[in-house]
């Protein structure tokens, strides 16, 4: 069963979000096409007048499929890049181990659901679903735990730079954790089978990754891109050597952020040169200082004939930023639509100004769908309590006090005595200014004193007639715990693991099918 909820009412979504979706007028120049009624016609025009290189691209992804087991679906959209009449729809994330949060399954699940409708609404055109790998991050703290059952899982590591190009070593102790809790479960060896191949038989992160995401979803003909790879980054050099010799990037977005940032929390500020230099566990800002460049935190410096020089031999070397990453996957994909979290969301409203200036189309911009899984325990649960399931956005407390007074024969609120004590000290003011007009500043503050001894007895009264309901009040923080661990957002929190062990592949053909690719609406999805 569904039920949906706007984004808006749920209370864990921001303002620039929810306008987004409005399509607001203070936010509506910010991006190309409506989030909720998007015109993939003209997006598709738009990505036909642009000089794709199909050649290139596929020739990168064959090369990075070699050594995968073949899946014919995600075979035949490789080779259908190569016609003008194929386009992509993409996702991104970094290559968090083992996923990270379940809303990663989530982006990739709707981007396929997305090239399955497209197909279905233009025939005439091929649309193949890209998982493109943020690989090149460096942030570990974020990419490197996963919570499950409750606890925090952390791969203790102490490698620098890239995340993508880290050795996958001591992940096998974080496996063995995830047995104690999974080894059991209908699918739980088949997984782990999965996670060990993944994480103990590649060199690196993100070559662990893109099997693990090829082996889960590679049947629906999801195609993963690497670009941390000399062949792509080739296809960037115009635009890593302007941003390296005239950093436009900074200039563009910055005028367009004075205006954003009139109404909103600006997402990402761009840096003169948004280029980072990588090498093996090293990942440092490039800086010019008069007629040289430097590599910050390193020795490395280069004048204007090195750096091109350093450019064209190892263009794997320069990776760009937030500011750069969106258009260079834009440059290298045949793109259509992008599907990104509201942070991201956030950052492209900064990039039109920068994709007009070079000439790259800009995308269809969707909001990833957010979804809350509700397990039948849970709903049973919530059902003996007639307890709607979008009554659980509140807070715990907030769903306590409404409930205990709902099921109450006793009067909690004290509206009426209120009301009473207001017209006794309206008397008593009266009676004030008669006498002496310097004692009404004394009836006020006895007034202030009265109606804080109410607003303590009626805190006492729901107190004490919570007690009555223990065992209601105890069933309504286990459920809320349970489907809001940590107070946060099921999907931003939990990781695909224990559904997976549980239901097997049907677990993501399950969630494939309540995906809505374009919609303002929160799903919530509830078994039994």
């Amino acid at each position: 069963m569904l039920e949906y909820i706007p984004y808006g009412e749920t209370g864990y979504f921001n303002q620039l979000v929810t306008d987004f979706l409005a399509e607001d007028p203070q936010i509506r120049p910010f991006y190309k096409y409506s989030p909720v009624r998007p015109d993939f016609a003209a997006a598709i025009e738009a990505r036909k007048a642009f000089a794709t290189p199909r050649k290139e691209l596929v020739a990168a992804l064959e090369a990075q499929y070699a050594t995968l087991a073949p899946e014919p679906a995600v075979q035949q959209h490789i080779s259908s890049l190569l016609s003008p009449d194929t386009f992509t729809v993409c996702t991104a994330h970094q290559p968090n181990i083992f996923t990270g949060y379940l809303y990663f399954a989530y982006k990739i699940l709707q981007t396929i659901k997305l090239a399955g409708e497209l197909k279905q609404q233009y025939p005439q055109y091929n649309f193949v679903p890209v998982y493109y790998m943020g690989s090149e991050d460096a942030d570990l703290e974020e990419l490197g735990s996963i919570y499950l059952e409750g606890k925090t899982l952390t791969w203790n590591t102490q490698q620098q730079g890239p995340v993508g190009r880290m050795a996958p070593e001591g992940l096998e102790l974080v496996i063995s954790q995830i047995q104690d809790s999974i080894g059991f479960l209908p699918h739980g060896a088949e997984l782990l089978d999965i996670l060990r191949k993944a994480y103990l038989e590649h060199g690196n992160i993100q070559e662990a990754t893109l099997y693990l995401v090829h082996t889960l979803f590679g049947r629906f003909g999801l195609v993963t891109v690497v670009p941390d790879s000399a062949a792509l980054k080739r296809l960037y050099i115009p635009v890593i050597k302007d941003e390296l010799l005239h950093q436009r990037s900074h200039d563009l977005v910055a005028d367009t952020l004075s205006k954003i940032g009139n109404h909103y929390k600006i997402q990402a500020n761009p840096r003169d040169i948004n280029l980072f230099y990588l090498e093996t566990g090293m990942r440092e800002r490039i800086v010019r200082e008069g007629d040289l460049w430097k590599v910050l935190h390193t020795k490395k410096s280069f004048d204007q004939a090195q750096l091109e020089a350093e450019l064209e031999a190892h263009p794997e070397r320069f990776s760009p930023n937030v500011i750069l990453r969106g258009m260079f996957q834009e440059t290298i994909l045949p793109n259509i639509a992008f599907i990104g979290g509201g942070g991201e969301i956030a950052y492209w409203l900064e990039l039109q100004q920068l994709f007009a200036h070079y000439g790259v189309p800009y995308p269809v911009l969707l909001l990833r769908n957010s979804l809350l899984l509700v397990d039948e325990q849970s709903n049973t649960r919530l059902q003996k309590l007639e307890l709607p399931v979008r009554t659980l956005f509140q807070r715990t407390d907030d769903i306590i006090n409404s409930f205990v007074q709902r099921h109450t024969d006793a009067a909690l609120v004290l509206k009426d005595e209120y009301a009473a004590m207001e017209r006794l000290f309206d008397i008593l003011e009266e009676k004030a200014k008669s006498i002496d007009i310097t004692l009404v500043a004394s009836a006020n503050s006895e007034r202030k004193k009265a109606m804080k001894s109410i607003s303590k007895l009626e805190h006492k009264f729901l107190r004490a007639e919570k007690k009555k309901f223990a065992w209601q009040t105890d069933q309504i923080r286990t459920i809320r715990a349970r489907l809001f661990p940590a107070g946060s957002l099921q999907e931003r929190k939990e990781n695909f693991i224990p559904w997976f062990a549980m239901e097997g592949p049907a677990f993501f053909d399950r969630l494939l099918e309540v995906q809505t690719p374009v919609t303002d609406q929160f799903t919530i999805v509830i078994a039994g």
